[in-house]
Formats: structure tokens, sequence, C-alpha cells
């Protein structure tokens, strides 16, 4: 799993150029479903279809897409300037690189003094080949470029949020047998930009529960905000973000699902934010739903960590849940 996380979490997908990420993820879904559809606005939906009759419909669902930068302007000596896609922040930037579609990598820097915390106006990407003006243009989106990291337990890189989230469905997907559910696994695209994908592919799936599968925000960093969840302590679900609350049936299954797989759980309120879940709840006439998320310090930075028996007590969780009946109204 740890090799399948290097691979996704490197790979270059800022919001609406999910294709090279999605491109990864069908390699890694071959020969795991009865049934692979991307849809026209580049979800990738897996099943894996109930062995007996009258199966409930459970959708997952993690997010291909990474927080970017877009090109607005662009000066004959190879100076960019750019907008985020999803949240961007400036502290966050300077000096870091960030990389195109085609391999090109830049440098943001920062007009003036760096003693101060920068406004977005005033940072720009430097693509300057020393001749000739540069081939990108307005509107071309680049990722944060920054490898992928293990120390001991602890796994960092650049997108945890959410291509761990992909691996953890991904590895489901290789450790379930047969389940008496039909299950959607769903990798979408667009969360950072307002849960998109989520919700048109919530319609299709038309499930009876939905859970996103997504990192939170922790506690256990010196003077961080006070909050339970930590790296270490197993993953967390949702009980209430910025936008959502969960079901409480499905709360109950998955802490049900953890306690028969001996999993560590802690419960998450989450203050800002939100996730695939959110959409997924609001759905036609609406879904029960909640979120299983991985702890994640650094979020929306080039070193967003986790830590591997988080992302593995996940996996067994899901499994635990998938292979028994879930049984709601």
């Amino acid at each position: 799993m740890i090799e399948t996380i290097r691979k996704l979490a490197e790979a270059y997908g800022p919001s609406g150029h999910e294709d090279q990420v999605r491109a990864l993820i069908l390699d890694e879904l071959d020969g795991l479903a009865d049934e692979v559809t991307v849809d026209p606005l580049g979800n990738v939906i897996a099943w894996r279809r109930a062995a007996g009759p009258d199966p409930r419909r459970v959708m997952l669902a993690a997010h291909m897409d990474e927080i970017g930068l877009m090109v607005t302007y662009v000066d004959e000596k190879g100076f960019l300037r750019f907008t985020g896609v999803g949240a961007l922040y400036p502290s966050t930037l300077i000096g870091n690189r960030v990389r195109f579609a085609d391999g090109l990598v830049g440098a943001v820097g920062v007009e003036g003094s760096v003693n101060r915390l920068p406004k977005m106006e005033e940072l720009f990407i430097d693509v300057s080949g020393g001749s000739g003006k540069p081939t990108v243009r307005v509107g071309d989106a680049a990722c944060m470029d920054r490898g992928f990291v293990r120390r001991g337990d602890r796994l960092t890189a650049k997108s945890m949020d959410d291509r761990v989230g992909c691996a953890v469905q991904i590895e489901v997907m290789r450790r379930l047998g047969e389940t008496p559910n039909d299950v959607a696994f769903v990798f979408s695209v667009q969360e950072e930009v307002g849960l998109r994908g989520a919700a048109t592919a919530a319609y299709a799936v038309d499930p009876h529960i939905g859970i996103s599968v997504d990192v939170t925000r922790t506690g256990d960093t010196p003077k961080a905000s006070k909050t339970d969840v930590q790296l270490g302590a197993g993953p967390s679900i949702k009980i209430k973000d910025a936008r959502m609350l969960s079901a409480p049936e499905v709360i109950d299954l998955l802490e049900a699902a953890a306690q028969a797989a001996d999993v560590p759980v802690q419960r998450e309120i989450l203050t800002g934010g939100s996730t695939d879940a959110a959409a997924i709840q609001l759905s036609r006439a609406g879904v029960r739903a909640a979120g299983l998320s991985i702890p994640c310090r650094y979020i929306h930075s080039t070193s967003e960590t986790v830590d591997l028996g988080d992302v593995e007590g996940a996996v067994k969780l899901l499994v635990s849940l998938l292979e028994n009946p879930v049984e709601v109204d």
C-alpha cells in the first residue's frame, strides 16, 4: 500500500486536471472491480456487486484532485502571475516549486521583502529558461512539486489530501472478498473547488448510504487548535464539519465495524472545511452520509503528513463494514 500512496501522492492532478492521476488509479483498479466507468465530469466509479439478493447500495468517495495554481498572466521574461485552484496559503508557497502538466517546474517568488506575510497578488512563478518567452499559457494549471518521504510510520507528501483516501479505497478493494452490498468506490474530481464530482457521482449511484474517505486536521502539534484528533490514534469518524452533520445511523455503522475489526477510532468535529460527504448527503431526496477521515498534519501544504497505522486502520474498518450487510431503512 505504501508504494500506491507514493505513486498517487506524487502525481500531477489539480482540480479539473485529474487526467494523470486518474490514469494511475484506473491501472490500479485493473481486475479489482466488476464494472468501472468514467463519467462526463471525470469521476471514476468502480462497482463491486453484491453476492446475494436485494443488496443495499453503498458509496465510498475519495477525491483525486489536489489544490493547485492557475496562470493568469505571462511576461516575456518567464514570470507568471497566478490564482489559486482551491484554498492556497501564501505562507506555504514562497520558495516552493510547482509542476505543470508537461513536467515544467517553476519556483514561487515574492515581490520585495519576505519578512512579512505576503498577499497572493505579490507572488509569482519563475519558469524562466534564459532565452525566449516560455510556452506556458494563461489557464495552464500547476500542482506543488515535492517528493514522498517516509519517516518510520509517518508518511509525508504534497497531496495526501486526498490521494491517501484513494489509496485506502484501492486497498479495500484488494482485501474485500464477496460482499452482500452493491459498493460503488468513487474517485471524485473537483472536490477542492466545491465537492463537484461527488455531487454528480452520488446522483448516478443513488446510494442508500454514503461515506467520504478523506483527511482531517489534527490538534497534536505545539499550540494547535484544540481538537481530540491525533496522528497514530486511529482513523476518525466525522460527527460534524462546516457543511454537514453526519447521519447517526452511519456513525453507528462505522463504530460497530471498528469494534468488530478491533480498530481504535477517534471522533471528529471539524470547524472549518468539509468533504464529499456533504455533497452526497444532499443528492436526490437525501442520503444518509458520514465521513471516515485520516488524521493529517499540515493540510494544504507541501508536507501533508499521515500515520501508517491510521491508514491501515481505515482499510480494516471499511473491509469490516462492507463484508456484512449494511442495514439501513
